[in-house]
């Protein structure tokens, strides 16, 4: 039995037997976890192009499970989740949607009244909650560079975890902000409870909120319930071409596993191991890029691995280019800001080097040399 899995929160298939295997967009996750049993299979897609790739038969489920809201007079949502799942529904031999009471009901997509769905199950259990994530020092630091750049009335794109909240907390003296994101999780729902983001500025969807995904925990789901401000749409809606760049000074805020001396990313793959994957990094980032009011793709990351070993500022990738060189604007570690728009390649490499861990620069250098040389 193969399934297709997205971005995993929870350990619910950390223990799946040996005869299952797993598909995915990225071992995003939890889902690393199935990658080191080598029982997940990577298609290296983004994210917007996933609904397509269900729609079409491309990427095929016989079998689609949903979880729903539902409010008081009757009406279903798609609860925390909207994501590509319809699509898959569409084609699938078997539906089977799950209605929880504890789901809160959200605005957004509506629920497609002509879904043929073949089973329906009522079921009552307190949604995921993701643990609170601890921010250190390095955290905070790159947060507060990143701060930096995102002026008010910017719109945000950005994800869960230490360095993402790191940053949605560094910007609470900000204003005016609008938020687009793929992810919201409770850093981001502090900003709209705080007045920090009013998507007054946004340049569509104003006054809203819109994400495709909400996890955190739940006073943040008490939050989103029945709350107009706070829309979770299909990916076509939060993840297309066509509506990201109606989005004003988009300022896409994404992690990486490394960065090479001319500005390549990758965030999918260390040597054999998979640890991510592209997501929705693309479509944001080079719809930031394109933003015609001052938008920026800033990618984000510690300047060494987490015992300060190795260098995440290399001279050649261990991995996948997951971003070029040209789908880069700026690149942010504890010790500064490396802004790579419009210049040479050797301007980059100096510019890199300078935001890498002090303890590698030289090493760093004398490879440029040599690679220079060769």
């Amino acid at each position: 039995m193969q399934v297709f899995v997205g971005t995993l929160f929870s350990d619910t298939f950390a223990q799946a037997p040996e005869g299952m295997r797993f598909l995915s967009y990225g071992a995003i996750g939890q889902a690393s976890r199935l990658a080191d049993r080598r029982l997940l299979s990577v298609v290296p897609e983004r994210y917007s192009r996933l609904p397509g790739l269900f729609a079409s038969g491309a990427l095929q489920a016989d079998v689609v499970l949903i979880q729903a809201a539902m409010s008081s007079d009757g009406k279903l949502s798609w609860g925390l989740a909207s994501d590509y799942t319809l699509d898959a529904a569409r084609r699938a031999r078997t539906v089977v949607v799950e209605v929880n009471p504890q789901t809160p009901w959200t605005y957004g997509t509506p629920w497609p009244d002509d879904l043929r769905v073949d089973a329906w199950v009522l079921a009552a259990h307190a949604p995921l909650e993701l643990p609170s994530v601890s921010m250190g020092k390095v955290e905070k630091t790159i947060a507060a560079h990143v701060a930096s750049l995102v002026p008010d009335g910017a719109t945000l794109q950005v994800g869960v975890g230490a360095l993402p909240d790191a940053t949605l907390d560094a910007l609470r003296q900000h204003r005016a902000l609008g938020l687009h994101s793929g992810v919201l999780g409770d850093a981001g729902l502090h900003l709209i409870r705080a007045g920090v983001v009013d998507n007054s500025r946004k340049g569509c969807d104003v006054g809203i909120s819109v994400t495709n995904t909400v996890c955190g925990g739940s006073d943040g789901y008490a939050f989103v319930a029945s709350n107009a401000a706070v829309e979770v749409r299909h990916s076509d809606a939060t993840h297309g071409a066509a509506v990201l760049s109606r989005l004003h000074c988009l300022h896409a805020i994404n992690g990486a596993l490394e960065v090479d001396l001319s500005g390549q990313v990758n965030c999918e793959q260390l040597q054999s191991r998979l640890r991510g994957g592209v997501g929705g990094l693309l479509d944001f980032a080079r719809a930031a890029r394109q933003s015609d009011s001052g938008g920026r793709a800033i990618t984000v990351l510690p300047a060494t691995v987490s015992d300060a070993a190795a260098s995440r500022i290399v001279v050649s990738l261990n991995g996948p280019a997951t971003m070029g060189r040209a789908d880069v604007d700026v690149v942010v570690t504890e010790y500064g800001i490396a802004d790579l728009r419009d210049v040479t390649l050797d301007e980059r490499a100096r510019r890199l080097i300078g935001v890498a861990a002090p303890q590698f620069r030289e090493r760093l250098e004398s490879e440029q040399r040599k690679m220079k040389e060769m």
